[in-house]
């Protein structure tokens, strides 16, 4: 296969393969606002390059990213998405600085994933609060199409936990609710698929705001044949 890197550099064919990811990423929404997930593990291949990685980035002060596939793809778009979306602001002279609907950032997120498909390996959620639509969440996976939804996952853990996330999501649900059945979906997710691992990250958004929380291992939901935690501590003690 042509890599289209240059014999003469000397570099060995097998480090120029493509290197699989993986990860486990969600949001949903719930009465009042969204909740985006994730787990902390980066792979490359067969190796965990990063165990505590934040997947979940800000875009704006009511709008965020949950990121999937190459980090070095999903963080430059990223970066670019908000650029764009604070240069729209200050063109159009909005009113509340910091903030954007979030329609606007998953159209120009869907527009720089569509026209770089053949580039880029990013799968990614948008999701967010404003005060025109409220809550809302979209999904925009690998090739760059766009889907507004309740819910939407992406990541090779997601594959692991489609089928209970369909049985499982109820609409309307509150906070506490919607909290505890991501925070249940990515600790399954994480059991099941070796790609995925380390803490879960939380990032709940709503009209006064947003908040995150990160659960260690011992504080994640039991799968159904997982034995418990059990810190270092508790070992030497």
């Amino acid at each position: 296969m042509d890599h289209g890197v240059p014999a003469a550099l000397g570099v060995a064919p097998e480090l120029m393969e493509e290197v699989s990811t993986g990860t486990t990423i969600m949001a949903c929404v719930y009465d009042g606002g969204v909740v985006l997930g994730a787990d902390s593990r980066t792979s490359s291949g067969n190796y965990v390059a990063n165990r505590a990685s934040d997947k979940i980035t800000q875009v704006m002060d009511n709008v965020w990213m949950c990121r999937s596939g190459s980090a070095a793809d999903t963080q430059n778009v990223c970066a670019f998405v908000k650029n764009a979306v604070e240069e729209h602001g200050i063109m159009s002279g909005s009113d509340e600085p910091g903030m954007a609907d979030v329609k606007l950032v998953a159209n120009v997120t869907m527009q720089i994933a569509y026209r770089n498909k053949d580039r880029l390996s990013a799968g990614m959620i948008i999701a967010g609060w404003d005060r025109r639509a409220g809550p809302q969440v979209f999904g925009i996976p690998l090739g760059g199409s766009l889907e507004k939804c309740d819910f939407t996952l992406g990541g090779s853990g997601s594959t692991y936990i489609t089928g209970f996330c369909d049985d499982t999501w109820k609409p309307g649900m509150s906070r506490e609710e919607a909290e505890a059945w991501i925070r249940r979906a990515i600790s399954i997710a994480i059991s099941r698929d070796a790609s995925s691992g380390g803490v879960i990250r939380l990032v709940t958004i709503h009209e006064n705001g947003a908040e995150k929380q990160m659960f260690e291992p011992a504080q994640q939901p039991l799968a159904y044949d997982e034995l418990p935690v059990i810190r270092r501590e508790e070992v030497v003690a």
